[in-house]
């Protein structure tokens, strides 16, 4: 039987837990605010962009230069996967989930005789793949900090991306990340970034002859595209990385909000253990004592 003085430290302990974790709660509730509020301005802009560029995929006639952002190398032998995670942990299962679709989706890549490169986003991707796929890590970034950094940290992103692409070491770009549904919901989304998908581009053209639509672009639609495509790229990066941060936050409210009322049961129950345990130390002297006067 444990003595009293380790039950008292061991309540001690776990209340000075549940004081660290109900502060880490109420800071993440404060920046979820702040990182859903970003997220959410940030998806109008981000998708209706997508939208114009597919709308334009037909008026690029060859994939050279710039355009081969949005009409790719006419190849998908080779593949990078950028999962996107935090950089720090007690957020539930915000980071596994990550790593476990990608590693699922480069395990299907792969047996469909595709080569997969990674360049990880966030430390815990970074170390998890260290570990299982080391050799295929062509570049990581950690400690991006995107709401501090803002668009600075997509943009370092975005242009190592286009100079793999452009140098001819992958032929089509997935990032794997975690979209914002509320504080306590996160969604493992898969986004093919380079080149861009146009699969939706049909159902806009149909959206739009059905309101019948004619727009004029000016200059023209090629130097449209050569401008706006790699800033695009870095538009649909920055999204991500806010969407993950709100994502992040939200995880971490959640993780901690159990944690805390786990340790609050925790403390219940050795509280009561604690007098048990104290109660049969009184009646064990009362015995003695009893039995002692007895014999006299």
């Amino acid at each position: 039987m444990p003595s009293l003085k380790d039950i008292k430290t061991q309540i001690n302990s776990v209340g000075s837990t549940k004081k660290i974790t109900s502060a880490m709660k109420m800071v993440a509730a404060s920046k979820l605010r702040r990182s859903q509020e970003k997220a959410e301005a940030a998806r109008p802009y981000s998708s209706r962009l997508e939208e114009m560029l597919s709308s334009l995929a037909s008026s690029a006639a060859s994939g050279e230069g710039i355009i081969k952002l949005l009409t790719g190398t006419d190849n998908d032998q080779n593949y990078i996967v950028v999962p996107v995670s935090a950089d720090r942990g007690l957020c539930g299962g915000f980071n596994s989930s990550i790593n476990r679709e990608t590693f699922k989706l480069v395990k299907s890549l792969e047996g469909n005789g595709k080569k997969v490169q990674l360049m990880p986003v966030g430390k815990k991707s970074r170390d998890f793949f260290n570990r299982v796929m080391k050799d295929q890590i062509i570049e990581s970034f950690v400690d991006l900090n995107v709401s501090s950094t803002g668009y600075a940290s997509a943009l370092n992103i975005s242009n190592k991306l286009q100079e793999l692409y452009f140098e001819g070491k992958f032929d089509k770009c997935i990032l794997v990340f975690n979209k914002f549904k509320s504080a306590i919901s996160q969604e493992v989304t898969q986004q093919q970034l380079i080149p861009l998908d146009v699969s939706n581009s049909e159902k806009e053209e149909e959206k739009e002859n059905s309101s019948n639509a004619i727009y004029d672009y000016e200059p023209d639609e090629e130097t449209i595209l050569q401008d706006l495509l790699p800033k695009n790229v870095s538009i649909q990066i920055f999204k991500v990385l806010l969407e993950s941060d709100a994502g992040e936050q939200g995880a971490r409210m959640a993780a901690m909000d159990n944690a805390t009322r786990n340790a609050g049961e925790m403390i219940d129950s050795l509280t009561l253990k604690y007098n048990r345990t104290r109660q049969a130390f009184i009646t064990k002297e009362l015995i003695e004592i009893i039995s002692g006067a007895e014999s006299i």
